[in-house]
């Protein structure tokens, strides 16, 4: 059952509200952030508690800061392949992709996941970036029949090890036979969505793309009311478990001034494609140059980290800044401190010592591999 209304928000309307707020705020949400110029529940309650009850059973979060750009017309999938450096030749109707779309440097702009709901229409579920402004833009002097828009589409995130049981009682058996990085049509109620075996959390789970805001909140309570029983909680994306599996944030782990390759991410790269995607010439200029730079792991020693980095913290070796971390946590499970950096190549072998400067003073640090828990993604991919 839905808990009451404990906390007044004193919210401009320049920062919009996603069509789950309210029903955020009855349910427990205690912050906010901002995301997409959208309001994104960030807490309710104790962060480590969030964690275990994602990792143990189930949460619904409200991602509806994921906003959609949509792209229609009889030169969409031209148009689409253009913003990115990821071949999608092969991409079937129904199925979704993890892009980046790049700039004419080859700096990555977005990270979204790419859905394909029909030949001639795709939605790219972005990350916090403008790209609606950036495939407008790009569409007004590409010459291809294309329209971009924003549709009244609104994403929650149900995930955990339980999501498969809650999902199965809201939809049926039919649920289970949806693939991993594939879409479908549904309906609960007369509701209608889209889902996808997709999710920021590295762990088993689905989004369920709300395609009329008006009903924001009516969703939220049946999936609540049918899910509470089977273990369900309200949440919030962790940064506990999304740090564990490597996952990356943009503008803390990457932004217009990070290329693919420093991320590891050659694999979304495809120089040798005919198509004159956005980026290209810099991007094969990059490979054959070499980075100077690369993403690692690190374990920081000392006390547990009190909540996740707030700022970029400086990386040492001797008296040299080789780099900074982008995201750092205490993992109640690895009983450790770890975290995303970036730093100089000639210092991104495992076993590497550095220091990280914190406010209150140096730490020592080591080089390890990512992600740091279940490296291969069997849970994400629902593997036994």
């Amino acid at each position: 059952m839905s808990r009451p209304m404990n906390k007044a928000f004193g919210f401009g309307t320049q920062i919009r509200k996603s069509p789950f707020f309210d029903a955020t705020v009855r349910w427990g949400a205690t912050d906010f952030s901002v995301y997409n110029h959208m309001y994104i529940p960030r807490s309710f309650g104790d962060p480590e508690q969030n964690f275990w009850n994602l990792v143990n059973d189930a949460i619904l979060c409200d991602v509806a800061v994921e906003r959609q750009v949509e792209i229609t017309g009889p030169d969409a999938a031209q148009f689409t392949q253009l913003l990115t450096p990821r071949n999608l030749s092969e991409c079937a109707v129904g199925q979704c992709k993890y892009v980046l779309i790049t700039n004419a440097e080859g700096g990555i702009i977005n990270d979204p996941v790419l859905l394909r709901l029909a030949q001639d229409r795709f939605w790219l579920s972005l990350a916090d970036s403008d790209v609606l402004l950036w495939a407008q833009g790009v569409a007004t002097h590409a010459g291809l029949d294309v329209k971009i828009n924003e549709p009244d589409v609104s994403p929650l995130q149900l995930q955990g090890p339980k999501s498969g049981d809650v999902m199965e009682a809201l939809f049926g058996e039919r649920i289970r036979d949806l693939r991993y990085y594939w879409l479908e049509h549904f309906e609960l109620d007369d509701i209608p969505l889209v889902i996808s075996r997709t999710g920021w959390s590295s762990e088993l789970g689905y989004e369920i793309y709300l395609l009329d805001g008006a009903l924001g909140g009516q969703l939220w309570e049946k999936i609540m009311a049918v899910g509470e029983p089977l273990g369900l909680k309200p949440g919030h994306t962790s940064s506990i478990r999304r740090i564990e599996g490597g996952m990356l944030s943009y503008h803390a782990d990457m932004d217009a001034d990070t290329n693919p390759f420093e991320l590891g991410l050659d694999r979304l790269v495809d120089l040798d494609m005919p198509v004159d995607f956005i980026g290209k010439p810099a991007l094969q200029t990059l490979k054959q140059t070499g980075i100077t730079r690369s993403q690692v792991g690190l374990v920081i020693e000392g006390d547990p980290l009190s909540g996740p980095n707030t700022e970029f913290w400086p990386v040492t070796a001797g008296e040299r800044t080789i780099g900074k971390v982008t995201s750092a946590v205490y993992s109640p499970r690895l009983k450790q401190n770890i975290a995303l950096a970036m730093i100089s190549i000639d210092h991104v072998e495992v076993g590497t010592v550095c220091e990280v400067q914190l406010a209150e003073g140096a730490r020592a640090a080591t080089v390890v591999p990512k992600p740091f828990y279940d490296p291969k993604k069997r849970i994400t991919a629902g593997a036994q």
